[in-house]
Order: structure tokens, then C-alpha cells, then sequence
């Protein structure tokens, strides 16, 4: 079994990697190397059989084609994209890597003629407009970012692609991942995890929205669980609509302040600066925040329990990680 992750240098690409070496297996077969491709060569973990490190610009399509065809993988984790906040204020660039490098990766796919899973990770970000919450399964698709109709785009050639039979395509319409190891990026979401990860290592963090503002979160543990999940299923699990919810929790941002507290004490939460920022709430506040993933849940797919249970998770996991 071959895996080749592309956005293998990021954060959920790294514990992706180093999930798959300690499990050893995939699809019930055991794991004879791994690919970590990105647009710089990734950390390559430590393992027991290969793991090989590659620079890829997925908006190039033969530099694309060259690596599939030479990894032959039998399943591939598309995690590669620019952020929300960046595909918002660089349109030509979000288009070209979110949908046209999730294109390449497909025709790639596709080149290969053996029929790999494809595991591809969408956004809560496809869902806006006026449409009613809680969110279902069958909600339609109105998107009201760049981000949002990009992986909306990417979605229906997944399913497309793999009702020609082409390959086996699974799509999770991840929820905002709190609490996230790391620096800052240019994701809109992105004080999502700051206001909890810089006060919890002891630095001064902004929330630029209201403490009633409400979103849908899961924690990076239960994220690279799921992502084995989809790939390990089988297709008919998914039925005719490859792209689902993730089961996520809905929670108020004051309320996951609350929950910090009483996992960490007052001091994380006293440095906590409310300071709006009209621009970023003009994003934000297009998505929605209510969702009944009840598709995902039958399928068994796992979300946490309380955001208690992400903070505990982001002491033990990542505390004071760099990347």
C-alpha cells in the first residue's frame, strides 16, 4: 500500500504522516512507503519502511503528472490549498491552486489507470447564502467566499470523476480545526485557534469578533482520525454524493473562552484582547454555524465531546509546536 500526501508540510499533512507510520496499515493492507509532496519538500518523521519527501506546485500539471506516475500511489490525500483569508485577497491565485491544482491532481489521478482513493478535504466554507440552519446533508451549495466556491468546484469534479470510475473520491467538508499547533496563517479562521494557542503559551492574542459569534469546530486529533476513516471505508459507504459534512460542534466563541478557563485557569484567558475587525467579520460572518452531519455520524465518522476536550487535546498534542 502506497500513500502519497500532497500538502504533506503542513500541520494536518505532518499528523497525517506520522498517524499512517504508527498504524502501519491502510485499507487493511500494510503501508510500504509514504509521499509527503508540498511546495517545499515536508519534514520527512522517522518510520520503519520508506517515507520520501518531494517539492510539487500542484498548479503545474507535469510536474504533477511526473510524481504520480513515478509514486503510483493506491491512495492519495489531497490536502493542498491556499487559506480562506488568501484566496479572498489574491482571487487569480486562489483559483489556480484550489481548483485548477485540485485538476491536476485529478487528471493525475485518473493518468494512473489503477483506479486510487482519492481523499480530498473540502471546507464547511461551500455552504452560505439563504439557506436555513441547521445545515442537513442535503443543504444545496451557495458558497459566498472565493475559498468556499473553489472546493465547492473541486467537490463536483470529485464526484464527477468518480462516477466515470476514474477513482475512488471521498470528500469531507471539514469544520473550522481548533485548536490548531503552529503560527498564525492567512486563513480567515485563523484566531480561531490563535485566541486559545497563544494564551495557552503564555502571549497576547486578538479576537476580532463578538463572544456570541457562533462556528462549527473539531479538533486536529479527531480530524487525522477521520481522514483514516475515509480512506479505509469502502465506496459504498459513501453512496452517490462523495462529499459529506464532517460531524463537528457548534459552539458560541465566549463559550469556548468559559471552557479554556476551566480547563487552564484565569491567566490564558486574561490575555484574550477583544478588539473587532470589520474586514475579517465581513468573511466570517458569511459562514454558517449550525449543522446536523447526520450522514457522517451513521457512517461513524467522530467528533469531540466538549471544547474541553480540544484544549485538553492541544496541552497534550502540541503545546509549544513550531509548525
Amino acid at each position: 500500500m502506497k500513500i502519497l500526501i500532497v500538502g504533506g508540510g503542513g500541520f494536518i499533512g505532518q499528523k497525517l504522516a506520522k498517524a499512517l507510520i504508527a498504524r502501519g496499515t491502510l485499507r487493511g493492507k500494510p503501508i510500504t512507503g509514504v509521499t509527503l509532496a508540498d511546495i517545499v519538500a515536508p519534514v520527512i518523521p522517522p518510520s520503519s519502511f520508506p517515507v520520501d519527501a518531494a517539492e510539487l506546485d500542484i498548479t503545474e500539471t507535469a510536474p504533477v503528472r511526473a510524481l504520480l506516475e513515478d509514486k503510483t500511489p493506491d491512495v492519495i490525500y489531497h490536502l493542498a490549498a491556499i487559506v480562506s483569508g488568501q484566496a479572498e485577497a489574491e482571487f487569480d491565485l486562489g483559483w489556480r491552486v484550489n481548483l485548477f491544482g485540485s485538476y491536476n491532481i485529478f487528471e493525475g489521478a485518473r493518468a494512473l489507470g489503477t483506479k486510487p482513493v482519492v481523499v480530498f478535504t473540502s471546507s464547511i466554507a461551500v455552504y452560505g447564502g439563504e439557506i436555513t440552519e441547521p445545515i442537513q446533508d442535503e443543504t444545496h451549495l451557495n458558497p459566498q467566499t472565493s475559498y468556499g466556491a473553489q472546493k465547492a468546484a473541486s467537490e463536483l469534479m470529485l464526484n464527477d470523476y468518480s462516477r466515470k470510475g476514474f477513482f475512488d473520491g471521498r470528500g469531507l467538508r471539514l469544520p473550522t480545526i481548533s485548536i490548531r499547533p503552529g503560527k498564525p496563517n492567512k486563513a480567515a479562521s485563523s484566531f480561531m485557534s490563535s485566541i486559545f494557542r497563544e494564551p495557552l503559551q503564555g502571549q497576547e492574542a486578538v479576537c476580532p469578533v463578538d463572544p456570541s459569534y457562533e462556528h462549527w469546530f473539531l479538533s486536529p486529533r479527531r480530524v487525522i482520525e477521520n481522514l483514516l476513516m475515509a480512506a479505509d471505508m469502502p465506496a459504498e459507504a459513501f453512496g452517490a454524493n462523495r462529499c459529506i459534512m464532517l460531524p463537528g460542534r457548534s459552539y458560541k466563541i465566549g463559550d469556548m473562552v468559559e471552557a479554556m478557563r476551566r480547563v487552564a485557569g484565569d491567566a490564558p484567558v486574561d490575555l484574550i484582547r477583544w478588539e473587532p475587525d470589520p474586514v475579517l467579520q465581513r468573511i466570517v460572518l458569511g459562514w454558517k454555524g449550525l449543522f446536523n452531519p447526520a450522514k457522517g455520524l451513521r457512517m461513524g465518522f467522530v467528533r469531540d465531546d466538549s471544547f474541553e476536550d480540544n484544549v485538553r487535546y492541544f496541552l497534550e498534542d502540541d503545546l509549544n509546536a513550531t509548525a
